[in-house]
């Protein structure tokens, strides 16, 4: 089992990537929205519950896929509500499983990520589109970005299209 797993700042383009690394391998998406949407529905974002509940759902749908040998991409948002020591444990249950996780790094700047950030298509999953909050939380952000395990592969999304990127994480997946 392989579990790419991608992360960066807010507009870096991970789904966007994502979709179409999904699209070249066929390997299934497990985008970061898809849960953190799910439980915040029930639980206000950053609750105690919330925190919970969202890890566990990512690390038993991980787990599962390690354990059921099903190859997959995951996109993650490193931020403060997020326990330390995420990726790591992530990496300890692929592990266990006989897995690999590789880990993608995306950046950009932040003239770009700000640009981007108030684009339409951020609506769909009620991402973040307030250009005043991602300024007001960028040292946060930027932390936990900085706390991540070592990409194995690194991509400035400012400077590369989405169908480059995809090629570089498809050509590092071979």
């Amino acid at each position: 089992m392989q579990l790419v797993f991608i992360y960066g700042p807010a507009a870096a383009g991970k789904l966007t990537i994502a979709r179409e690394v999904a699209r070249r391998t066929g390997l299934a998406l497990f985008h970061n929205h898809l849960i953190v949407d799910a439980v915040a529905a029930v639980f206000p974002f950053g609750s105690d519950d919330f925190i919970r509940l969202r890890e566990r759902f990512w690390l038993e749908t991980i787990e599962t896929a390690a354990r059921t040998n099903r190859s997959m991409i995951f996109t993650f948002a490193p931020e403060p509500s997020v326990a330390p020591g995420f990726a790591e444990r992530v990496v300890e249950l692929v592990g266990a499983a006989g897995g690999k996780v590789m880990f993608v790094a995306l950046t950009l700047g932040a003239e770009e990520q700000e640009r981007r950030l108030i684009e339409p298509s951020r609506a769909e999953f009620g991402k973040l589109r307030s250009v005043e909050i991602l300024r007001d939380l960028r040292a946060g952000f930027d932390s936990c970005l900085a706390a991540m395990p070592d990409a194995d592969v690194r991509i400035d999304t400012g400077s590369v299209a989405p169908g480059e990127a995809a090629d570089q994480i498809v050509a590092a997946i071979a």
